[in-house]
């Protein structure tokens, strides 16, 4: 029996130590795999650093499927052969390759140069803005569906009518009446990659910075096709060519004569649609708005009544709201304003609402919203609105402050607590002891 035992834990002992010798190896077999990596990678560079030099030239021509007219700066053009490792029919004009230093064969394509300036312009995520977020524009809408989805999604459609699809659209029209709403949700609806650039980036302090930043924004857009390139504020750079500039303004038209040949340069077909916006339509050169570079231009007017009741329940859909606002006579109130101007009267009275504590926002703190956006409202009327809110309330108490202003306070009494309601003409700056 107890030679049965010692050899139980002999064999126990022995599979233990088998156990731990497999760790041990399996640990040995890792290290040597991951040795044999940094091997390898160190004779790819070594191979890699024993080859001769490259030239970086560009294709001209294709000549064939052997031959390509190449450019090399500064030496000159050179017809050289092509690579067995080259796929003949990615190779395009204005593409840039290396070229071997004894034999000038081509051996590679590169990927285009993009400035890291341009590149930051991309939107990489599709933006989250659709359709349903903008109110009172359903024409405005319909037309850039046909200008830009449509051409698109159903590119046949033009091809069977015999007709060249839309390059570009001008949106125009006042700040804040959802030009760049509208684009962003153009992009999400087309799945399409979104360049947004404002026209005052492209304005360069040296000479040819802004027509390189142009060109290299349509090689960006063209690359990752489809795409829309969106241009804000161009009228910085497409105003109206006047005689004797000075040279500031020189570069700038530069920059737009570059902008130009680029709308003439690129086919329709290459899913790629331009959308500027401006808010001077009066200033722009007429060689930009002829048709074959802006195809359309879609006006942003003003919302009216109806148009701005439909911005505020877009804007309030998401708040909660008690029992008896009427959005149509808000909206009433503020005739000419634009769609920014009505969401921030709903950001507004929500931040009314925060000042009392309150997780419902009321019709007063709309009226006070609107009152405070418009900037119409006078130290009688807070505080006989304040009065009303509070009904202990005590007499105002003026006051002149540092810079002029007459200011008031409200004494309300709370748990013995005297606490004060800070405003002025334009501000309710809320509660303070």
């Amino acid at each position: 029996m107890a030679l049965d035992t010692f050899f139980h834990n002999k064999i126990e002992g022995m599979k233990l130590e088998i156990i731990q010798g497999q760790a041990v190896l399996r640990r040995l077999e890792a290290q040597r795999n991951d040795y044999n990596s940094r091997v390898r990678l160190l004779r790819e560079e070594l191979g890699l650093l024993q080859q001769p030099g490259s030239y970086v030239g560009e294709v001209v021509k294709v000549m064939g499927t052997k031959k390509v007219l190449v450019k090399v700066h500064p030496e000159g053009k050179y017809v050289v052969d092509i690579s067995d490792n080259v796929d003949i029919t990615k190779l395009a004009v204005g593409k840039r390759v290396t070229l071997l230093s004894d034999s000038y064969k081509l051996e590679k394509m590169l990927p285009s140069s993009v400035d890291p300036l341009v590149s930051l312009m991309m939107v990489e995520k599709v933006p989250d803005s659709t359709y349903d977020m903008i109110g009172g524009l359903d024409q405005q809408i319909k037309e850039i569906k046909e200008v830009i989805e449509l051409g698109l999604k159903h590119p046949e459609l033009f091809e069977s009518l015999g007709i060249s699809q839309p390059k570009g659209v001008l949106l125009y029209g006042p700040p804040g009446t959802g030009k760049t709403l509208l684009a962003r949700a153009v992009a999400h609806h087309t799945d399409c990659k979104f360049i947004r650039v404002s026209g005052s980036e492209l304005v360069q302090k040296y000479i040819g910075e802004g027509s390189r930043m142009v060109r290299e924004l349509f090689v960006m857009a063209r690359e990752h096709a489809p795409s829309i390139i969106f241009m804000d504020e161009i009228d910085s750079i497409g105003s109206s060519r006047v005689e004797g500039s000075s040279g500031g303004d020189s570069e700038v038209q530069r920059t737009m004569l570059e902008l130009l040949n680029q709308l003439d340069g690129f086919e329709p077909t290459k899913n790629i649609k331009v959308i500027m916006a401006t808010n001077r339509l009066d200033i722009l050169d007429p060689a930009l708005l002829r048709p074959g570079r802006i195809d359309r231009k879609i006006e942003f007017p003003p919302p009216t009544v109806e148009a701005r009741a439909d911005i505020l329940r877009i804007h309030s859909r998401s708040m909660n709201l008690t029992r008896g606002i009427n959005l149509t006579k808000i909206a009433e109130k503020m005739n000419g304003c634009s769609g920014a101007e009505l969401k921030g009267v709903c950001t507004e009275a929500g931040m009314y609402a925060l000042r009392e504590r309150r997780i419902h926002v009321t019709n007063s703190d709309f009226e006070l919203a609107t009152a405070k956006v418009l900037n119409k409202h006078d130290d009688k009327e807070v505080s006989l609105e304040l009065s009303r809110r509070f009904s202990d309330g005590l007499p105002v108490l003026q006051d002149t402050s540092e810079t002029g202003k007459a200011q008031g306070a409200l004494v309300v009494e709370q748990e013995m607590h005297p606490k004060y309601i800070i405003y002025d003409k334009s501000h309710i700056y809320g509660l303070r002891d």
